[in-house]
């Protein structure tokens, strides 16, 4: 028999340091330059609104999510992106925290979350209230990457990713990539036993 527990994360330190070193939304966006913070705003306003089943689906977890968004406040994909996460955040309810932390912020974290070899933006990693990684995504949405695909290799429809019907479906897939952490959080057995449910 090991000595090892059943569960654990070596890497929860590491995630809490970051995850201390990020900043809220508004401050992370308000320390940047104009140009930046405009498309960021301009983003807010383009942001669909969330359904009730959505709505639905996403409340009453009762868990401590902390989603750490590493991030480029003049990346196109971070200001299309960043507010609409933020919006679901806040959906989930008061014990889910989001704060972003900037791509150049930490060697360490960028080596980390390297896609494909490089350092792509925005990437979500969701971590539980141990600060254990539960999941980490990015940097695109599947919608996003079919859009893409049709317009740079001729697949498909082209569906495009500002129309409103584009910005729908992102929504729609970072919704379910929230769900699906919110109920690996309730089910998880070290949770549960925490606490007693």
């Amino acid at each position: 028999m090991s000595d090892t527990p059943g569960y654990q994360d070596k890497r929860s330190e590491f995630w809490r340091a970051h995850f201390d070193k990020a900043s809220e939304y508004e401050a992370y966006i308000e320390g940047s330059e104009q140009e930046h913070i405009q498309r960021w705003r301009d983003s807010e306003k383009r942001i669909p609104a969330l359904s009730e089943e959505q709505l639905k689906r996403l409340q009453g977890y009762d868990r401590e999510l902390n989603v750490l968004v590493y991030s480029g406040i003049w990346c196109g994909d971070c200001a299309r992106q960043g507010p609409l996460l933020k919006k679901l955040a806040e959906a989930c309810g008061e014990k889910v925290k989001i704060k972003f932390i900037e791509r150049d912020a930490s060697p360490e974290l960028m080596e980390e979350l390297r896609i494909v070899g490089a350092t792509r933006v925005p990437i979500l990693v969701f971590l539980s209230e141990d600060f254990w990684e539960m999941a980490r995504f990015g940097e695109r949405t599947l919608s996003v990457y079919r859009a893409k695909a049709a317009r740079e290799i001729g697949r498909e429809f082209d569906g495009g990713i500002l129309s409103p019907k584009a910005r729908e479906k992102e929504l729609s897939d970072w919704a379910e990539i929230f769900e699906r952490v919110l109920i690996m959080l309730r089910l998880s057995p070290p949770l549960r036993r925490r606490h007693g449910d």
